[in-house]
């Protein structure tokens, strides 16, 4: 929504006691937003020690799927969450660069606990899980995609290993196969230069769905 010049000009001119019970009240119905602030003004914490803390709470949870699975329907569910978090994470924080290495870290620790529940599915059912993955990593390739590429080298130790898990489980690999990601972008960890031409054709052809 856009306010008009009259609309911003009026409230620069109500008075400083209104203008903080307006701006309380707006920071309820928005946690969001409220967390950003709090973050930003009163939080002691570097972005690199929230980054750290969102680590340790991925590799946490990764540990907790394995050891509560129940089927990979709900194991795509607790990583949708997971995402939020970190999703959630950025909003507050700003972490761009996090928003990449975070998800490399939450996708290494699913697959690498749960390599035997994946393959124990059906083909049918394990199919949206391993789609979902896929589309996960080109969601990851198009953030480093946008990142300055000196940061590559940082991301080349997590791509490769992710390359790898996905090379051993043949569904995910059937599915990267089917969708149009070639695994050896992350082997290799090489970023097409028209990696967001390369999704959004894939993306209007029906595929990553």
């Amino acid at each position: 929504m856009k306010f008009d010049k009259e609309f911003k000009e009026a409230i620069t001119h109500l008075p400083d006691k209104e203008k903080d019970k307006l701006i309380l009240r707006l920071l309820k119905k928005d946690l969001t937003l409220a967390n950003r602030l709090h973050f930003e003004l009163v939080n002691t914490r570097s972005v690199e020690e929230q980054r750290e803390k969102m680590e340790n709470r991925i590799i946490e949870r990764a540990k907790h799927m394995q050891e509560t699975f129940y089927s990979v329907g709900y194991l795509n569910m607790d990583v949708r969450f997971l995402s939020g978090e970190i999703t959630e994470h950025v909003k507050i924080t700003k972490d761009k660069f996090g928003e990449a290495s975070l998800n490399i870290l939450m996708l290494n620790e699913v697959l690498k606990h749960n390599r035997s529940n994946i393959l124990s599915a059906t083909p049918g059912k394990a199919r949206k899980f391993c789609t979902a993955v896929i589309a996960r990593v080109f969601k990851i390739m198009l953030l480093i995609d946008k990142l300055h590429e000196d940061y590559m080298l940082e991301f080349e130790e997590g791509l490769k290993k992710l390359g790898n898990l996905i090379g051993e489980n043949h569904y995910i690999m059937k599915a990267a196969i089917y969708n149009g990601f070639d695994v050896n972008w992350l082997l290799k960890a090489e970023i097409p230069e028209d990696i967001a031409d390369i999704h959004k054709d894939l993306r209007n052809r029906g595929f990553l769905k």
